[in-house]
């Protein structure tokens, strides 16, 4: 539990590459094959994990919240940094 928390703090991606070092067997049964965890791995990763969580019991009720709040957590960190970098170039 306190190396996932550690991971956590490094990142989804290192959480991910860990994750499915330690049970390949439950990646391989959420997705049918690489492709789709390594598109997630490199453009949602939060989304990702999300889903590998809830899956395996299959998606039902609050599960569609929490996968819905990894996808925001995913989409705000490509649109957060837009707005301060847009402050520097308005002159004052």
């Amino acid at each position: 539990m306190c190396l996932f928390i550690i991971l956590l703090l490094l990142g989804p991606r290192a959480v991910i590459v860990v994750w499915w070092l330690i049970e390949p067997l439950r990646w391989s049964a959420v997705f049918g094959s690489f492709v789709l965890p390594f598109l997630g791995f490199l453009f949602l990763p939060w989304t990702t994990l999300m889903y590998v969580l809830v899956a395996p019991g299959g998606v039902v009720g609050l599960d569609y919240l929490w996968l819905a709040l990894a996808l925001f957590a995913d989409l705000s960190s490509y649109a957060g940094g837009g707005v301060y970098g847009r402050r520097r170039r308005v002159a004052a």
